[in-house]
């Protein structure tokens, strides 16, 4: 996977890819029609942050490329990519368990807060994508 040059772009698969983890200044591209929906992301070296109809959807610090995010009502996956272990944030449903897997191993369960924030630590090497898959718990 490489870095997404035009910020954000929609995938054949019905997917979407985002974000530049190379870039020094703060990029962002808005009113990105995906499925009905309004995206906007915002990127660089140091954050990437998209949002959906102007609530949070992803968030990772520092910066980094994502491609093929799925969402459903079971959960959300996506190939992530970074200089750097990255912290990212993700919206869910509220006070709700969810299986973590990275790589194809399962790797605990974390349960959102109130506000549906989901926080996890991925371990990034520079050219190296991690596959990353959340499912709502049984």
């Amino acid at each position: 996977m490489s870095v997404v040059e035009e910020l954000l772009r929609t995938e054949s698969d019905g997917s979407i890819s985002f974000g530049n983890h190379h870039l020094d200044k703060k990029s962002k591209l808005e009113d990105y029609e995906f499925q009905g929906d309004i995206y906007k992301v915002k990127t660089f070296r140091e954050i990437t942050k998209l949002e959906k109809n102007g609530m949070l959807v992803y968030e990772s610090v520092p910066g980094t490329s994502v491609s093929n995010l799925k969402s459903s009502d079971r959960g959300v996956s996506f190939s992530v990519e970074g200089d750097s272990d990255a912290q990212i944030t993700l919206e869910m449903d509220d006070d709700t368990e969810y299986d973590v897997a990275i790589n194809g191993q399962k790797s605990g369960s974390v349960k959102t807060n109130l506000g549906g924030k989901l926080s996890l630590s991925v371990v990034l090497d520079s050219g190296k994508q991690v596959e990353v898959s959340i499912t709502r718990g049984a």
